[in-house]
């Protein structure tokens, strides 16, 4: 079955429904039937309608048009909500303002929601680096100053697990259509104790991004093969072809510009930086017989120390003399927005804003010269039972990074003694996390990416304005991330980004020079095995089988 007919098969498209909906006309069809066709072809043209908006390739989304969005997708909110019925109502919001994203979307997708209930949002505005240690604060400190939290799946275990947020009420799960979920996002993700907390606005992977042109380059490939490289030229399907190809395209010109192989970020970005050594890990620590690739299960032994990661940690080294020359000073907002989507670069990891922002923004130069695939592969892979590198009889070992599960909206429980103020909170969530609403921002620069089966259908991400070849490589590496028998699944366990943190703060040391690669993973190991003591080891163990199922 080829991708397209994959996809397509997942949910009903525009072609389907109308097909339906003229067999219906067709048999004279009345009550419920015509009712229920009437409402799916509703909701399909409301789809086409606000995919148009601006349309891809038609300049960067505005603050009109986020509204106008919002507007359109207020009918399951009314569905639920009396006009005027949160009147005086005051809700604070924290979350992101990475790139301009996050938050100044949810601010436009609201104001039509504040304008119909009657309530009023204020708002936290954080940057990425900032938020774990503002986020900790108000954990460590019990002092929660917020009704509405964007948040990510791994901090439920600091979170949900202490009593600080709100069980998300049965109509809240039905107005959002929350089976609607790609099975990696079901729970237990959003959920603790059974319990359901998050509405999903966003699923994570990493993928691997490359350029085109480079790789279909006929004087790089002379190139190539004159400097006696194994193999064709071409994209790099394995961490050691990646590692080769880098080191070659040092001192290398394309189109009268310097050439660069992969791209590193070894910047610390507030834990969110390790997520990048992670996806150069997976495929070296992450075996397919072991669930496990950051701690021992039965433990919490730290494996940061291991060979599949110091290998990892040795090819950043290896690597940086051949990329940019201030890379050592690059953050991942570096390396995705200011370097690759600028034209520097052929190769990054990163979540799958790249791929909309390349097609849906003013600032991108590459959107006609990205491909997509899953994260590279290993030749080996370390095993961590036997202490061996095994090479696999099905080829290289793939361990696709499904970093950070996504952002969810979460209402706190200090709305819980005030039921209007409850309501309003999670119908603000509610309208956020929207089905239609969702695809609208998939498509878009947002700071989100897939995460429904809904999402999965290329008509309408042809409709939009997406070039098929383009849309159907995007989206295969997304899919083929979360569903790959082999993904590497962080834990949602207490401390997680406390334990990234700690890993940036000494990578930093090694990637300067100032510690050899197993020495640096050797402290970063002490570090963990101290913070884990801290916490309570026999609880985190429970923590970390429970969250890898």
């Amino acid at each position: 079955m080829n991708q397209h007919d994959q996809y397509q098969g997942t949910g009903p498209n525009r072609r389907s429904v109308l097909k339906g909906a003229a067999g219906a006309a067709a048999l004279g069809t009345t009550g419920a039937l015509g009712a229920l066709t009437e409402r799916a072809l509703a909701q399909d043209n409301l789809r086409a309608r606000i995919l148009q908006i601006p349309g891809v390739g038609k300049g960067a989304p505005t603050d009109a048009d986020w509204q106008k969005v919002g507007e359109l997708c207020l009918e399951p909110t009314k569905a639920n909500v009396k006009e005027g019925e949160f009147k005086g109502v005051e809700l604070s919001f924290m979350g992101l303002n990475n790139q301009n994203l996050h938050n100044l979307l949810f601010r436009g997708f609201l104001k039509p929601w504040e304008a119909y209930t009657g309530a009023k949002i204020s708002w936290i505005d954080l940057a990425q680096a900032d938020y774990n240690p503002r986020l900790q604060q108000a954990i460590a400190t019990g002092t929660v100053d917020f009704d509405i939290l964007e948040m990510g799946a791994p901090f439920e275990g600091d979170v949900c697990g202490k009593g600080l947020a709100s069980e998300m009420p049965d109509w809240v799960k039905k107005q959002i259509d929350i089976d609607d979920y790609v099975d990696y996002l079901k729970p237990p993700v959003g959920t603790w104790n059974g319990k359901t907390y998050r509405v999903t606005i966003d699923g994570d992977c990493h993928n691997f991004n490359y350029r085109t042109d480079y790789f279909s380059d006929p004087a790089l490939a002379k190139a190539w093969k004159d400097a006696g490289n194994q193999g064709e030229w071409g994209v790099p399907k394995t961490w050691q072809q990646v590692q080769a190809v880098t080191k070659f395209l040092k001192g290398k010109k394309i189109k009268g510009q310097n050439a660069f192989g992969y791209l590193d970020a070894p910047k610390p970005w507030g834990g969110f930086g390790f997520y990048f050594l992670g996806s150069r890990a997976s495929a070296y620590a992450k075996h397919p017989d072991d669930k496990a690739w950051l701690f021992d299960v039965d433990t919490m032994k730290p494996r940061i120390n291991n060979p599949g990661w110091v290998r990892a940690i040795q090819d950043v080294i290896d690597a940086l003399p051949s990329e940019p020359a201030d890379q050592l000073n690059a953050d991942p907002n570096t390396t995705g927005f200011q370097q690759f989507l600028a034209g520097i670069g052929s190769m990054i990891p990163w979540w799958g804003d790249i791929g909309q922002v390349a097609k849906a923004s003013d600032t991108s130069v590459v959107g006609d010269i990205v491909g997509f695939d899953i994260l590279p592969g290993s030749d080996d892979v370390y095993n961590a039972k036997t202490g061996n590198w095994d090479k696999l009889a099905s080829g290289p070992n793939h361990a696709p990074n499904c970093a950070y599960l996504g952002w969810g909206v979460y209402v706190m429980a200090r709305v819980a003694g005030d039921e209007r103020k409850h309501k309003a909170a999670w119908s603000a969530a509610a309208h956020l996390g929207g089905k239609d609403l969702s695809l609208w921002t998939v498509m878009y620069p947002s700071g989100f990416q897939v995460h429904r089966t809904s999402h999965s259908s290329i008509d309408e991400w042809v409709a939009a304005g997406y070039d098929r070849k383009y849309i159907t490589s995007y989206l295969n590496s997304q899919f083929s991330s979360y569903n790959h028998p082999n993904r590497a699944v962080e834990p949602r366990i207490p401390g997680i980004f406390q334990y990234y943190s700690i890993a940036e703060d000494e990578l930093t040391k090694i990637f300067a020079g100032k510690a050899s690669a197993q020495a640096g993973a050797d402290n970063i190991a002490a570090a963990w095995e101290k913070l884990t003591d801290q916490i309570g080891r026999e609880k985190q163990i429970a923590l970390y089988k429970a969250s890898l199922g």
